[in-house]
């Protein structure tokens, strides 16, 4: 067993140094660049307390305290207090609602004097505790039943809900990332799977509107036409015998060959009730075929159709009524249905400007001039990267890129040497934080996301977010520094 006086020492020596490497490499490297992306011509230091890279620096200090701090915890603090500090930090997120000061539009931010602190930064570490503990139970098993993956459901929406209500949704969508680690504990791929259509119905519905096919939108007749598609693959894969899939194949080519020599001849077809014929068509006919086939499986497969279809309508509406105007502007600038370069959209065109411009060795430190003459709003927070493709260029875009891509792998390597399901749920968590904000991020400063104001992980400004990342980082350090210990005895 551990001892409760852990030897500092042993510790030391068993914690992970690559990691401790990657992660001071690029704590620096964001430090250097928030002073380069806030630089005046006068400014004489980057210590300069008074600027934002001085005062990043101070939140570099209290991170290493903090992560000394956390490595001299027992390790079984973290799986026996979970529950509590979750539900500590969801109450700090419902206050939240109501203590915090409106900052153009968002209730997220709690003032302590003069330091602002942002609850959801940290309520990431609670809910990666909290799913850790609840996948370490004894027994658990998340394909087991249903009512485990509400259990799982409710600590990842819980967080989302209150944070939504805070009009942060940026932060929320992170949560969503979790998804990740229970497909790593059993959830099937086809969650996964119905995921990205969403996605893709999501995109093809809202881009494509303007020409049409019988008679419907050109992106919802996509949208029912992979829909019908992948119906009919699921049925062919699920079916016990062949013949049931080859004959929804052939008819399904039957009804696609009448209705385009149909279309040919210039009769009228309306697309919604040829798609809806051709479904309705399909279902009935798998209902009959339930008796002789494996009725869970194909449950699944119309349900996959129903709930894509019910989907592929409500898109519309959420888009219009449900998101903010200036989310929708977001959308659609990134999907390129309109460039609003004045507006939603300069952001993004100064940043694809300046990391353009730094070619492949960049202009070099403090002369980048989209930088130096402050074209990019927010480029000391959640535009970093675009200051260290201006004044690094490619090979210092690329070398940050390594060092993340270094940090995510390795972090799921500690994650697969865990002997805990607590230690490994706990590190997939962080892995899977960190592939959604550097991807998201990086994506929408290059023009590929819509912008929802999330920060790269320790180069970007502000002490919440560093110190979030810093105590999700050390955490998992000193439960495999454990790991280590326990092979000792």
């Amino acid at each position: 067993m551990e001892s409760g006086n852990t030897n500092i020492s042993s510790v030391f020596r068993s914690v992970d140094w690559i990691t401790i490497i990657i992660y001071l490499i690029l704590v620096v490297c964001g430090a250097v660049s928030i002073y380069a992306a806030s630089y005046d011509f006068d400014q004489a230091s980057m210590f300069d307390f008074s600027e934002y890279s001085g005062k990043q620096f101070v939140w570099i200090g209290l991170s290493f305290v903090i992560g000394f701090a956390i490595l001299l915890i027992d390790k079984r603090m973290f799986e026996t207090y979970a529950y509590l500090i979750y539900a500590i930090m969801i109450l700090v997120l419902i206050a939240t609602i109501f203590l915090a000061r409106d900052i153009k539009g968002s209730k997220s931010w709690l003032e302590i004097g003069s330091i602002s602190i942002q609850p959801a930064e940290f309520a990431k570490v609670a809910t990666a505790l909290a799913l850790a503990k609840l996948f370490n139970a004894y027994n658990f098993v998340l394909n087991k039943s249903i009512k485990n993956y509400l259990k799982a459901g409710l600590i990842i929406g819980l967080p989302i809900i209150i944070i939504i209500m805070q009009k942060e949704t940026g932060s929320a969508l992170v949560y969503f990332s979790l998804i990740l680690v229970l497909y790593r504990e059993g959830m099937s791929g086809l969650v996964l799977f119905g995921a990205l259509c969403a996605v893709v119905y999501f995109i093809l519905t809202i881009k494509f509107t303007e020409t049409m096919i019988l008679g419907i939108p050109s992106g919802e007749f996509a949208v029912l036409a992979i829909i019908t598609l992948v119906y009919n693959i699921m049925l062919y894969k699920f079916c016990r015998t062949p013949e049931t899939g080859r004959n929804v194949t052939i008819g399904l080519l039957a009804a696609s060959l009448i209705t385009w020599i149909l279309d040919l001849c210039g009769v009228e077809i309306n697309g919604f009730i040829f798609f809806f014929a051709i479904l309705g068509a399909i279902t009935v006919y798998v209902l009959v075929m339930m008796f002789h086939e494996n009725i869970r499986k194909m449950v699944l497969a119309i349900s996959f159709a129903v709930m894509s279809v019910m989907f592929m309508f409500s898109v519309n509406y959420v888009f219009s009524n449900v998101l903010e105007p200036h989310q929708q502007m977001r959308i659609k600038v990134a999907l390129g249905i309109e460039e609003d370069l004045r507006g939603a959209g300069y952001n993004v065109n100064q940043s694809k400007i300046a990391i353009g411009s730094g070619g492949f060795i960049g202009k070099g430190f403090l002369n980048g001039t989209q930088t130096k003459l402050k074209y990019v709003p927010e480029q000391h927070t959640d535009f970093i990267f675009c200051t260290i493709g201006e004044e690094k260029g490619f090979v210092g875009s690329a070398f940050i890129l390594l060092m993340f891509l270094a940090l995510i792998l390795r972090t799921i390597s500690i994650a697969e040497r865990q002997h805990t399901t607590f230690g490994r749920v706990y590190c997939y968590c962080i892995a899977s934080y960190l592939i959604f904000h550097i991807s998201i991020n990086i994506g929408m400063v290059v023009g590929l996301c819509p912008v929802i104001g999330i920060p790269l992980p320790f180069l970007s400004y502000g002490g919440s977010a560093l110190w979030g990342f810093t105590i999700l980082l050390f955490i998992m350090l000193r439960i495999d520094a454990a790991r280590k210990e326990y092979a000792q005895y």
